[in-house]
């Protein structure tokens, strides 16, 4: 698995840098909101912006990658997010940073969906270890996203957007040089394509539990610093801790738990122990080594539920896996662009403890969700290896890069 082409360490590398977008402002959360005089409601919306975009724009992905090719695409949406990050950074008041971030969120869209294109396609191997490639770079861009933005923000709250804007300035350079060229797809992609995916009732299925577990994610990673009370650095060590975990889990544990469980019931299991860690964080709110310990312990979960269900997607409905990744993603992310300011006005007007309740609340009607479609699901783990096809022998219609298709 780690003996890859130049081309797919290039978009990895890309990937880790756009991840890092994710968490990069966890730990400048609460600097900002004392600094410009906004609420946690308020300064959540830079996640809610960001998510709302980026889930709308999924729509788009396919039909953009279709028309220009993979590498023009990956390369737009690195540049778009180099503009919202540097202008993010440059403004002085909340609502002006949260315009920015909204057209960040749209160049990570088009980023995004064609990262995992790309990997699938450029890969040596399986279409499994493809994705674990995937999930690692995921997992190292999330760790490292909140340490930078911790040690950028304890300078200035602006720092994090800036270091976004240079590291992705290099992503974009290294994508430019060592990605090779992708010619447009000989049919181009609908933009109905995904709307129709949502018909096949697994993907569905896999869709909105994805929607209602981003609830309890983004209420981790939005709410939490506030009741948290630390500063930038330690915020961000405390992140960090959170995403060296996932990583950890998404690379090496899921697909052991895989081997030994099945996927579903890895899944299943993972989102019941994220649903109770929030439950206890919600339940010892003012405890900080609580809060501090139980989003740690999170990543450990959430993991192994981003890799096993990023597999699910791919093999839920007999779609091109480009358009099951977008029709997916725009379903996930309108649990990301809620959650952050729901937890943030159930903060302020509740109680502190409310938003980790409801987000448990939501982790455990994701479960609920596959528990009832349990069996739109056998055929995830009948093939040997549970599907683990080399990517060298995959029908041409199922491939995902455009450069195959035509």
């Amino acid at each position: 698995m780690w003996r890859q082409p130049k081309a797919v360490w290039a978009v990895a590398f890309a990937c880790v840098i756009a991840f890092m977008g994710i968490g990069l402002v966890d730990p400048i959360l609460k600097p900002i909101a004392d600094q410009l005089n906004a609420s946690p409601s308020q300064v959540s919306l830079l996640f809610t912006s960001y998510m709302a975009v980026m889930g709308v724009a999924m729509l788009i992905t396919g039909a953009v990658s279709s028309r220009i090719g993979a590498k023009k695409t990956l390369l737009s949406g690195l540049f778009i997010i180099i503009i919202g990050s540097a202008a993010a950074g440059s403004m002085n008041s909340v609502m002006s940073i949260v315009d920015w971030r909204a057209l960040w969120g749209l160049g990570n869209a088009l980023f995004i969906a064609t990262a995992l294109a790309a990997i699938v396609q450029s890969a040596k191997g399986s279409v499994k270890e493809a994705i674990i490639l995937y999930e690692a770079a995921l997992g190292v861009g999330i760790a490292s996203g909140p340490l930078i933005g911790g040690l950028l923000g304890s300078i200035s709250w602006r720092g994090p957007f800036y270091g976004v804007a240079a590291l992705m300035a290099i992503a974009l350079i290294v994508t430019v040089f060592l990605l090779p060229s992708t010619p447009p797809a000989g049919k181009p992609t609908p933009l109905s394509a995904p709307f129709k995916a949502l018909t096949h009732k697994a993907l569905f299925a896999v869709a909105i539990t994805a929607l209602l577990y981003n609830f309890g994610f983004f209420t981790l990673l939005a709410f939490t610093p506030f009741p948290l009370g630390l500063d930038a650095i330690r915020t961000g060590f405390v992140f960090f801790g959170w995403g060296l975990l996932l990583a950890i889990s998404s690379v090496f544990v899921a697909p052991i738990l895989q081997r030994k469980f099945g996927t579903m019931p890895s899944v299943m299991g993972a989102l019941t122990g994220f649903a109770i860690i929030l439950a206890v964080m919600g339940l010892y709110t003012e405890h900080k080594p609580v809060l501090i310990v139980g989003v740690v312990i999170s990543g450990f979960f959430l993991g192994i539920n981003n890799t096993l269900v990023t597999e699910t997607v791919m093999k839920a409905a007999p779609v091109e896996r480009s358009t099951a990744s977008a029709a997916y993603s725009f379903v996930r992310f309108g649990g990301g662009a809620v959650a952050p300011w729901l937890a943030g006005k159930l903060g302020e007007d509740v109680s502190v403890h409310l938003p980790f309740w409801v987000g448990a609340g939501a982790v455990l009607l994701g479960v609920l969700v596959l528990v009832v479609g349990r069996g739109l699901f056998h055929h995830i783990d009948e093939e040997p290896d549970h599907g683990a096809e080399r990517v060298g022998t995959l029908q041409e219609a199922e491939l995902v890069s455009v450069a195959d298709e035509s």
